[in-house]
């Protein structure tokens, strides 16, 4: 039976969510705080809970943000009295599967409980399908047909056999966490956890806590001892996120555990064994950072025995149909909508556009637009300002990219690929560096004015 759980704060309003669910065949608890569902959450999660925005203790956003970290896949239905666009949008981005407002009519909860319980279902029935099927076929979550991405999904295959530490080098938005469970799924570890941590914006003393756990009584308010991430990954796969920002004496620390595959807990005296495999993640140029004295070679050395570079969007333009489609089928279910396509123009618009956020965002770009568009195709018109704006000034109404477009698109890319080494880009232009000077100028291409 599908567990489920209502926070809201008022009691009436829970105990009908509650019978109503119980009658359509659901186990459900109400909570009027977040606190104690958290708490119950912990020690026996809900596959559906349905959250109120407006809590005592603590806001439904932060509720919503906390369980899809720790529970990715618990289906979460937002309930609120204030109908906004701007809210249903926050609260899909988070991971709801839908947004309801007050008062709730019965139709809707029962309507929108059966659909999550059809979610949940088929996500096993297809985990069911992937293990009888192959375990190849883990690479369906992935969206590409280009030979960039080919060449990726065959390193992934590879890579995931051999029990090596693993370095992806790519910019934000293009996949690097995907890659890394892929490479998890398709391993002999695939059955043991794998545990995410992101080691940029923290303290060393708090990623010592939370990679290597610590003792009762360590520091002030270590009140009983804490298992570390490394240690509760055991047999399984740690993805440390944004490597490239983890301070110093932290790096020294890591060393010390990859070398010796062992682990000393904050105040502790006897190290524990590890059997781990680290992958390690950066948008970072690392090859820099160690030339600027910022990250240590021989730690570099010790997670890049295979190295991935991931391609960024524009490096594989050709998979934007695909990916639109994906991401077209993804948000219709969640804003209940029936998008059908991208306009031709509409398509043509975002096949010229350089996406600096990568595929990242460009699914915010479609979530948006399946979000407002009003028939069965996205328009130009439903697309963000600075995408109507290049359809009038770089590109025509029919999605065409003028002269003056095209040369511009052609100085950034090549500008990006000589990582912005002017004497190269413009022998690679066949032009000389004034005239580069000019066309950057032309097209507002200098920092600060500077060449």
């Amino acid at each position: 039976m599908i567990r489920t759980a209502i926070i809201d704060d008022e009691e009436a309003a829970g105990r009908l969510i509650r019978k109503i669910l119980e009658q359509e065949g659901f186990e459900a608890e109400a909570f009027t705080a977040g606190a104690p569902f958290l708490a119950r959450m912990r020690q026996q999660p809900f596959q559906i809970v349905f959250i109120d925005l407006n809590l005592p203790d603590m806001g439904g956003m932060e509720i919503l943000a906390r369980v899809k970290q720790a529970y990715e896949e618990t289906e979460a239905i937002i309930i609120t009295g204030h109908s906004s666009i701007e809210s249903a949008v926050e609260a899909i981005q988070k991971g709801a599967f839908h947004y309801l407002t007050k008062p709730c009519r019965r139709h809707d909860i029962r309507l929108l409980a059966q659909r999550a319980r059809e979610k949940i279902e088929l996500r096993e029935e297809n985990k069911r399908l992937k293990l009888a099927m192959g375990k190849d076929n883990l690479m369906a979550g992935f969206v590409g047909a280009s030979p960039a991405m080919q060449e990726i999904f065959a390193m992934i295959r590879k890579v995931a056999l051999v029990n090596c530490n693993v370095l992806l080098q790519a910019e934000t938005g293009t996949g690097k966490q995907m890659v890394a469970r892929a490479i998890h799924a398709l391993s002999p570890r695939r059955d043991q956890p794998f545990v995410y941590f992101n080691c940029g914006g923290f303290t060393e003393e708090l990623i010592c806590s939370e990679l290597f756990g610590h003792e009762k009584g360590a520091f002030t308010g270590a009140g009983a001892t804490k298992v570390g991430l490394f240690e509760s990954a055991a047999g399984g796969t740690v993805l440390l996120d944004e490597i490239g920002e983890m301070p110093l004496s932290m790096q020294i620390k890591l060393l010390h555990v990859l070398q010796e595959r062992q682990v000393l807990r904050v105040g502790g005296t006897k190290p524990v064994d590890l059997d781990i495999r680290i992958i390690a993640a950066t948008n970072k140029d690392l090859d820099l950072a160690i030339q600027q004295g910022s990250f240590r070679a021989d730690l570099f050395y010790r997670l890049n025995v295979v190295g991935l570079h991931l391609p960024r969007l524009v490096e594989r333009r050709d998979d934007i149909p695909l990916l639109v489609s994906h991401f077209i089928e993804k948000f219709n279910l969640a804003f209940n909508k029936s998008i059908k396509r991208f306009s031709p123009p509409a398509l043509r618009l975002l096949m010229g556009y350089d996406f600096p956020g990568n595929v990242r965002e460009l699914e915010n770009l479609v979530q948006r637009a399946v979000a407002l568009a009003d028939g069965d195709e996205v328009m130009v018109g439903d697309l963000p300002a600075g995408f109507r704006d290049l359809a009038r000034t770089g590109l025509g109404e029919d999605g065409l990219a003028t002269l003056e477009a095209v040369e511009r698109q052609h100085i950034i890319e090549v500008l990006r690929a000589t990582d912005y080494n002017k004497h190269r880009a413009s022998a690679i232009l066949d032009i000389p560096r004034t005239t580069l000077w000019r066309r950057m100028k032309k097209y507002g291409l200098l920092k600060d004015g500077a060449f």
